[in-house]
């Protein structure tokens, strides 16, 4: 069971951002048809909602220590519990940011000055991996 939470931990992060990354490239990629000079905010932009990939890797590398024969039930349905919260909300969070940062990518392909508001919006799901993050490290402690 810690087997599997860990795997949904580490690969819902990677596969979240990994899908987000392909929705703000595509996004970048049509824009520069519009202006390619402003492919420094495209690539800013891009990059935004890949947190959730590093959120993942920060937290297989506080639960790696668990991944032993040792590892009682509770710790395992704690590992399991927090890798399945990882994942959804990673995913969500990911999905969530690609979207507003390929909004932002398109307005700012078509002029307007957004980037800006865009970051600051892109925020609002990242606090959520955030907090599932800080699940995750706090649950560590406990475990």
């Amino acid at each position: 069971m810690a087997y599997i939470g860990i795997a949904l931990l580490a690969g819902g992060s990677f596969a979240a951002s990994a899908v987000a990354a392909a929705i703000c490239g595509r996004t970048a990629i049509g824009a520069m048809k519009k202006k390619p000079d402003a492919l420094g905010t495209y690539f800013i932009l891009s990059a935004l909602p890949l947190t959730q990939g590093l959120y993942g890797f920060v937290g297989f590398i506080l639960l790696r220590s668990f991944l032993v024969a040792e590892v009682t039930l509770v710790q395992a349905c704690a590992i399991f519990g927090v890798g399945l919260i990882m994942a959804a909300v990673g995913f969500i969070a990911s999905i969530g940011q690609a979207r507003i940062c390929a909004n932002g990518i398109e307005a700012t392909a078509s002029g307007h000055n957004v980037v800006a508001p865009t970051m600051i919006m892109a925020v609002l799901p990242e606090l959520y991996a955030i907090f599932a993050l800080l699940v995750t490290i706090l649950t560590s402690f406990v475990i």
